[in-house]
């Protein structure tokens, strides 16, 4: 929106733009939106660039399948594929909106109401009210904004419990990791891995099915231990990603979702990414659909005359293909963590699929949808 001369108030909660998680994957349905708002060379540096994915079996270690990334990607959709650290990508984004005289932002600044008639939308921050035209709720699964439209819905506990490390190449054997996002697949659980920080730490995310473990924060702690029993038996790949993680960074945390809205906004509100469609991390999608989401919900600003129609058309470009993610998102929850039968004939169909099956998800051109949806003007 600053970009095209928008003015722009950004309340962030938080007393400071602190990195919360590891590694994150940015596709090329969404690294087409960063480039266009001139954050390639900044994102390069310290990004690492995937030759490929990879599906692997938990405890032989045998490719079951694996597709081409690296320079194929780049030459297909015209964008490319990153893998980053969470920090990195955002101090990125927190330095381009910096420096940009048209957003201002406020830290450490909780929306505790809102209010909205013809005329704007008013939000009350520590006792001050701040005026605008729209307000944009893109606080999170537990978004505030989302509670205030539709009353406090809990989000629902998937069953999958997560753990986070970072491991420091250097600790490992050479060639160990492959330059390519990795995923074993095993029964009940699942492990990925993939470089990040230009290639000097690998990222490792770790699912397991477990029940009684509801506690769902970024900086919880893991225990070393714990992890190490669930994946008893596992490769030894795996096993020495596990005894080489960096000190200090191991978290877990507890995964939840919701099914998805028939509605995100009202009038002049809407909201935007896991505000409204929190996604699980088993396609890489939840941070490009919030871009994606960015991108539509801008082209839908500027290219209408009526502010409450422009929402209602963002939200109906975006609903379906969310709620597509989502529910991709939690299929592979299930096909990852097959057993026996049902696993070995996963792996056979997954060995035998080609063609681009990514198509659909990383041609989507955000820059152009909304542009291209709105109605003529007379």
């Amino acid at each position: 929106m600053a970009k095209n001369g928008v003015e722009v108030s950004v309340f962030e909660q938080s007393p400071e733009f602190v990195a919360a998680g590891a590694g994150i994957q940015l596709s090329p349905n969404c690294t087409r939106v960063l480039h266009d708002l001139g954050l390639e060379s900044a994102l390069r540096e310290p990004a690492f660039l995937p030759q490929g994915t990879q599906f692997r079996h938990w405890r032989t270690g045998k490719v079951i399948s694996e597709s081409i990334l690296g320079e194929a990607v780049l030459q297909r959709y015209g964008a490319p594929y990153y893998h980053i650290h969470r920090g990195d990508f955002l101090e990125i984004l927190a330095a381009k909106a910096t420096e940009s005289p048209n957003i201002e932002i406020h830290l450490n600044a909780s929306v505790s109401e809102f209010s909205q008639d013809e005329s704007g939308v008013s939000v009350l921050v520590k006792n001050v009210r701040h005026q605008g035209d729209v307000l944009i709720g893109a606080d999170g699964i537990h978004s505030a904004i989302h509670a205030r439209l539709w009353g406090d819905e809990t989000p629902r506990f998937t069953g999958n419990v997560a753990w986070r490390a970072l491991v420091p190449t250097s600790s490992l054997p050479r060639d160990l990791v492959r330059p390519m996002s990795t995923i074993w697949w095993g029964p009940e659980k699942h492990f990925v891995h993939y470089y990040v920080c230009n290639g000097e730490f690998v990222n490792c995310v770790c699912v397991v099915e477990k029940a009684g473990w509801e506690v769902e924060s970024w900086v919880q702690p893991g225990d070393l231990d714990e992890l190490k029993q669930d994946f008893a038996g596992w490769h030894d790949d795996i096993q020495q990603l596990i005894n080489h993680a960096e000190e200090g960074s191991l978290y877990k945390w507890a995964l939840f979702d919701r099914a998805p809205m028939a509605q995100w906004g009202q009038g002049r509100v809407t909201l935007l990414g896991d505000a409204c469609h929190p996604t699980l991390p088993f396609m890489a999608q939840g941070a490009a659909m919030a871009i994606e989401d960015a991108a539509v919900l801008t082209s839908c600003l500027l290219n209408a005359s009526d502010i409450e129609e422009s929402l209602q058309i963002y939200e109906e470009l975006r609903r379906p293909r969310t709620a597509s993610i989502q529910a991709g998102s939690r299929r592979n929850a299930k096909v990852f963590h097959l057993a026996g039968a049902k696993a070995w004939a996963r792996d056979l169909a997954t060995s035998r699929a080609g063609g681009h099956a990514m198509d659909n998800l990383f041609k989507y051109n955000a820059l152009e949808v909304g542009t291209a949806s709105q109605p003529e003007k007379n």
